[in-house]
């Protein structure tokens, strides 16, 4: 059975590699973005069962905008939009620049999905799927970005508890280092690459690939009963009990 499927941040990395996934399997697919060009690329490359739409999932005017063209059923919702919006910014020194650096980390990883899924609560199927994507630094800390995706895995526990009775799961999947994205915004040198595959068990870097695959587990019938959990795709640099 065709499913409906919304992707945030799908343009590129893993978002694309997700929404790949989704439409591999003849779904139909929605990716959201900020940015135009690489949207309309990826809905292109992927094939006819992606379409595209421009959204800052973080801006609350702008998802409520969005609310005609959402599918009037959603079986699975991808919360993949974010990254570190401070990576490359000089540290503030002054309290209000600090303020604004938090809260937006804190608006690109963890506001964008809780608006994103309260945009189609209502929509969601009996039996449907939310899939957060976290990061490993939620774990190991890294400042406004690491405590933003800590946020976001508490908050995906209280949203399991509210969806559960309905039939939704709710999960984060938690990536390691993951090549081929624009989350080092081509500032990674060789050095901190080869160290953080240094750091792996598997010693290769993640791909997005691992990632999707991950995710679309989590949305299968096989995954009904796996719920409220933080599920880390890192190659074994933390590892669970």
């Amino acid at each position: 059975m065709t499913r409906s499927v919304i992707v945030t941040g799908g343009g590129t990395g893993i978002g694309k590699a997700v929404a790949g996934r989704f439409a591999a399997d003849g779904d139909a697919v929605l990716i959201l973005g900020r940015r135009r060009e690489p949207l309309q690329a990826a809905a292109g490359e992927l094939g006819a069962s992606v379409r595209f739409e421009v959204c800052d999932v973080s801006d609350p005017a702008a998802v409520d905008a969005l609310a005609a063209a959402l599918p009037a059923t959603v079986d699975v919702l991808v919360n993949n939009a974010g990254g570190n919006t401070d990576f490359d910014s000089p540290a503030p020194d002054d309290l209000a620049s600090l303020a604004a650096a938090w809260r937006a980390n804190l608006e690109a990883n963890l506001i964008s999905a809780v608006l994103m899924t309260h945009a189609v609560r209502g929509r969601l199927s009996p039996r449907s799927s939310v899939i957060n994507i976290g990061s490993i630094a939620a774990d190991k800390g890294a400042g406004a970005y690491g405590a933003a995706k800590a946020g976001l895995a508490s908050w995906n526990v209280a949203l399991s508890r509210e969806l559960g009775p309905h039939g939704t799961t709710a999960n984060v999947v938690s990536p390691g280092y993951i090549a081929d994205t624009e989350f080092f915004r081509d500032n990674l040198t060789d050095a901190r690459r080869d160290s953080l595959v240094a750091a792996t068990d598997t010693k290769r870097p993640g791909t997005p690939d691992d990632i999707a695959g991950t995710v679309h587990f989590l949305a299968s019938p096989a995954a009904r009963q796996i719920t409220g959990q933080v599920v880390a795709v890192n190659g074994g640099e933390r590892t669970t009990r």
